[in-house]
């Protein structure tokens, strides 16, 4: 059984940074595409990133280009998120994904989620 672990959310000011990082247990990242989603109140859940399984390539939402950083340790088995200059609209849940596509976008071609970690963003 796959267990996705997110950390790394919580409640800062518009501006600010954070990073979330996601291991697993039961399976290793290697292989495999990763990514993150994310959800928030009453809207469906959209594509943030994806990094590609050796991490040479990686896809970004246009409303995150330029301010996050999708990046992978597979020594470590962890995804990270790095997220820089957070505004309002980024607070959401936020889900980091396993696929057996290369570069996760659409929500079919998850196979794995995390529970999810709540980021809070205040003005």
């Amino acid at each position: 059984q796959v267990q996705l672990v997110e950390i790394g959310g919580g409640l800062v000011q518009a501006g600010d940074s954070l990073r979330l990082s996601c291991t697993a247990s039961g399976r290793t990242f290697t292989g495999y595409g990763l990514g993150w989603w994310r959800q928030a109140p009453g809207k469906e859940r959209e594509f943030v990133a994806s990094i590609s399984p050796i991490g040479s390539m990686t896809q970004y939402a246009d409303s995150v280009k330029g301010r996050f950083t999708v990046s992978r340790d597979n020594a470590k088995n962890t995804l990270y998120l790095q997220m820089d200059r957070l505004i309002r609209d980024d607070t959401a849940i936020y889900f980091c994904a396993q696929s057996f596509y290369p570069q996760p976008e659409k929500l079919k071609q998850v196979d794995y989620w995390g529970q999810g970690t709540q980021v809070t963003v205040s003005s």
